[in-house]
């Protein structure tokens, strides 16, 4: 009896040729299904918990190195556009993730933290450069072990790429440095870890004193807006415009309501003082106190819940024409008798001045009476439709500006070839940038936290199933036979000896709690599974603050100095 397999009668042949032609022609059919396949068994990989830790996506490297192993795999071509989509996909989403605290991690974490973490990347390079120069190890192994062991996966993206661009023995190396970074990658995971359990131990750490030592040194760097109710006693303010406040105290504050004779308006820049006004104002503790020191005593009088015709509503910034325009410009206050009392903006509540820029998606708070909180709230949009809907236009024009400025070269005097930014670098700072300052003209890059995560995850998938679907063929062979135990070894030494120098130095001199060494440990190694176990292991998210404020810096440093490394050496 012969079978018949969609109209095909079997005569010796394969029974399914159809999906035998599946697996080996190089299809795009074909690169879809070993990527579905590839990254789905990674992920599912990635959920099962060894010695209580989660591979996460890494496990997505894995299952490309097990596919590649057993001879699944996918033309080069097409490998290299899929890894460096999905570079640059992750490391912009990153940027716009990470812009707006990037320049206020130095103003408000200071230099010191930052210079920490600049440590830890310099002398972990410089112990790889030491692989090279006094163990003479290859090149691209060497590099390729600096950026498994310090699980940076944009570094490894840079440095595949400048080994395209160098003379001609090296130009393939970019497939040792994914193979060695492969090997070393697992215990950059774990050894994050082991040296938060050994700092804790050292330190003698009690969490409950650490969270408190915490919480106060937040309060300090990001104070709270908080709200009072003052009585006008000055008789040297009495039939000034309320304007003159904020110049004589020099202070960001905010007087949303006044009560005079029993009426309770919202006051304008000229409004005119008078004797028991009886003012609510929104600032920090510490400008609140100037304030009182200038104006008189606390009242007994609680202005928001005084019954009267104010209301206070929350707006969303949404329209277009008012993105990039200061308060000032837009003269709100006047025009609708309104006080903008707090902004809530990535992340962060703040009293906000005439000079703050409006960035898409701010949500306001406003004191008004009702009909002019309707007028405003529609110049401003206030529409959650438009916030949830992606405007893509301007990430798609960012990626082509930071693939364009990641190609420019440039000289640094003393190197001998021209650098880079590169697909990892040029769009992270294009991404930093535009995410800081909000919009190209009047267009925004706003994502909302979900659509940012999908984006930036499927990036990184793509780029770790690609890495080990291009390194795998010979992963096992080297592990075993090439040296492979000793890359192991030696990226231990990458990833435990900078985090733990560093780690005893951050708490001893910067006087820092354990919560925040953990922060930049993960920061440093921009690890998120590191953070996730730091969150867990402290019993707090406040290791991701410091976390945050290291991350930019750190990523940038990594994507450059593994791009020196290689054009340095491998030019020299």
């Amino acid at each position: 009896m012969r079978a018949v397999i969609f109209g095909r009668e079997e005569r010796g042949e394969a029974v399914v040729p159809w999906l035998i032609d599946l697996f080996k022609a190089d299809t795009p059919a074909h690169v879809l299904l070993v990527l579905g396949m590839v990254i789905t068994v990674g992920l599912v990989l990635g959920r099962i918990r060894i010695f209580g830790i989660q591979p996460g996506v890494a496990g997505v490297l894995f299952s490309g190195l097990a596919a590649a192993h057993f001879g699944l795999g996918i033309g080069g071509t097409q490998l290299d556009f899929i890894r460096d989509f999905g570079l640059i996909l992750f490391v912009f989403m990153v940027g716009l993730q990470v812009g707006p605290g990037f320049f206020a991690s130095f103003r408000r974490q200071g230099l010191a933290i930052n210079l920490a973490a600049t440590v830890i990347v310099l002398s972990g390079s410089a112990i790889a450069v030491f692989y090279h120069l006094v163990l003479r190890f290859p090149l691209p192994a060497a590099v390729g072990i600096l950026c498994g062991a310090v699980t940076n996966t944009p570094s490894l993206g840079a440095a595949q790429q400048a080994f395209r661009e160098v003379s001609r023995p090296l130009a393939g190396g970019g497939d040792m440095a994914g193979l060695a970074y492969a090997v070393a990658y697992p215990f950059g995971v774990i050894g994050i870890i082991v040296t938060m359990i050994l700092l804790r131990h050292l330190f003698r750490v009690r969490m409950e004193v650490e969270q408190d030592r915490f919480r106060a040194a937040q309060e300090v760097l990001f104070p709270a807006p908080c709200n009072v109710n003052l009585e006008l006693r000055n008789p040297q303010l009495i039939g000034k415009p309320l304007r003159v406040i904020g110049e004589v105290i020099g202070a960001e504050v905010v007087v949303s309501r006044i009560l005079r004779r029993g009426e309770l308006f919202s006051p304008r820049f000229e409004t005119l003082l008078e004797a028991g006004d009886v003012m609510l104002a929104i600032g920090s503790r510490e400008n609140l106190e100037k304030l009182r020191l200038l104006i008189g005593d606390e009242s007994r009088i609680d202005l928001k819940s005084h019954a009267g015709p104010l209301a206070v509503r929350r707006i969303l910034v949404t329209r277009e024409q008012v993105i990039g325009r200061s308060l000032s410009s837009l003269n709100l206050r006047e025009r609708y008798g309104i006080n903008i009392t707090r902004i809530f903006r990535a992340g962060m509540e703040f009293v906000p001045g005439g000079s703050v820029r409006l960035q898409f998606g701010d949500k306001l708070t406003v004191v008004g009476e009702e009909e002019m909180l309707k007028q405003l709230a529609g110049e401003l949009g206030n529409s959650l439709k438009h916030l949830d809907f992606p405007n893509i236009l301007p990430v798609f024009l960012g990626i082509a500006a930071g693939v364009l400025l990641g190609s420019v070269p440039f000289r640094i005097p003393g190197i001998p070839a021209q650098i880079k930014l590169g697909l990892a670098g040029g769009p992270l700072l294009v991404a930093i940038l535009l995410s800081r300052f909000g919009h190209i003209g009047r267009f925004t890059p706003y994502l909302s936290g979900s659509a940012n995560l999908a984006l930036r995850e499927t990036g990184i998938v793509l780029f770790l199933a690609t890495v080990g679907l291009r390194s795998g063929a010979g992963f096992l062979h080297t592990v075993i036979h090439a040296g492979g135990l000793n890359w192991m070894l030696l990226g231990a030494v990458v990833t435990v000896l900078p985090l733990l120098l560093a780690g005893i130095a951050v708490r001893f001199l910067l006087k820092a709690d354990f919560l925040a060494v953990c922060g930049l440990l993960a920061g440093s190694m921009t690890d998120p599974p590191a953070l996730a176990f730091a969150n867990s292991y402290t019993g707090s998210d406040a290791p991701a603050v410091t976390y945050a404020a290291v991350y930019p810096l750190t990523t940038f440093l990594r994507i450059m100095v593994a791009q020196l490394i290689v054009l340095i050496f491998a030019s020299g």
